[in-house]
């Protein structure tokens, strides 16, 4: 039976002796939303980073409402942007 490791150890597959580096990492954290907001809205999440940058100085929640108001986005996906923008500040 084969235990599941932490995506930087190795671990053993069914055949003795075969080591393995997991092949992907699953996306966490507000970037794991990007791929659903850009299919949703069709536009790259770089336009939204970019809204973001040009709303200036504004606290989180005014940043998702601006994107909620202005731009038709759901409250889960602008928190998201608005989440990953001010980790990057």
């Amino acid at each position: 039976m084969r235990v599941p490791a932490a995506p930087t150890q190795f671990h053993l597959q069914a055949t003795p002796r075969r080591y393995v580096m997991p092949t992907s990492e699953k996306i966490q954290g507000p970037a794991s939303y990007f791929p659903s907001i850009e299919k949703k809205y069709g536009q790259p999440i770089e336009h939204w980073l970019q809204v973001l940058r040009s709303a200036g100085d504004l606290k989180h929640m005014e940043l998702v409402k601006l994107l909620k108001s202005d731009h038709g986005l759901g409250h889960g996906h602008a928190n998201a942007l608005v989440a990953h923008h001010l980790a990057r500040r």
